[in-house]
């Protein structure tokens, strides 16, 4: 695949993939962006195959019928659902932003509180500023996971505070909320690295509620916390 065919901010292509035809819309001339590159708003790309939309991507649904007048309107015919999404943070002692971990649920509050000076490090997890957990000895648990309960779903909390310990010049923590913990039971349970913590989480996006049998989205936030100090 050329990677130039996508340069322009708006357009189509029809791609051959297998026996199948692939169509790609998409339109970024609209599109508003944070301090990363990828848009947050004002955009669409949307992949049809076989009359069906295997993936939607942006928030402007209407835009992407009108590029695909073949298919009955997008509204009723697709349920988008946020899989994924990272954020950059930064902070001196709170980490704060919001999150929905159901689908059609409310937004929670999330707040990290993180003591790195002095003979105990700690950090501490609150939703809706309700204590989830609270992590000391840091010096030795610097790398973890723990399975908390939200809106009656097992959310996997997993950490990597290394840099900030022991890694001035990279001075960033990384947290990662997974709806759908490999085990219903809250517990604690270590991880070898950020990456295994990563990989992990691309092979763990398919799970059940484990009270009401329901398939959940496999929602993860993955937030890079970065101290300013």
């Amino acid at each position: 695949m050329k990677p130039w065919l996508f340069w322009k901010k708006k357009g189509s292509k029809i791609l051959d993939v297998g026996e199948r035809k692939v169509e790609v819309h998409w339109d970024l001339s609209s599109a508003k962006y944070g301090s990363s590159p990828e848009p947050l708003e004002g955009f669409y790309l949307a992949v049809i195959c076989g009359c069906e939309v295997v993936l939607l991507l942006g928030n402007m649904l209407e835009g992407a019928h009108k590029r695909a007048l073949s298919l009955s309107p997008l509204h009723h015919r697709l349920k988008p659902t946020l899989i994924s999404r990272t954020e950059h943070i930064v902070g001196k002692r709170f980490y704060s932003t919001k999150a929905q971990f159901r689908e059609n649920g409310s937004p929670h509050d999330i707040v990290i509180e993180c003591q790195i000076a002095g003979k105990d490090p700690r950090f501490s997890l609150r939703i809706d500023r309700q204590l989830m957990l609270q992590v000391k000895r840091l010096m030795w648990k610097f790398r973890g996971n723990y399975t908390i309960m939200v809106d009656g779903l097992p959310v996997e909390l997993l950490w990597d505070v290394h840099n900030w310990l022991f890694n001035q010049s990279d001075n960033h923590a990384v947290f990662m909320f997974q709806v759908g913990a490999r085990s219903p039971v809250v517990g604690k349970q270590d991880c070898a690295s950020s990456a295994s913590c990563i990989q992990w989480h691309q092979h763990n996006i398919a799970k059940k509620s484990p009270r009401q049998g329901e398939e959940v989205c496999g929602f993860s936030l993955l937030l890079y916390a970065w101290n300013s100090e």
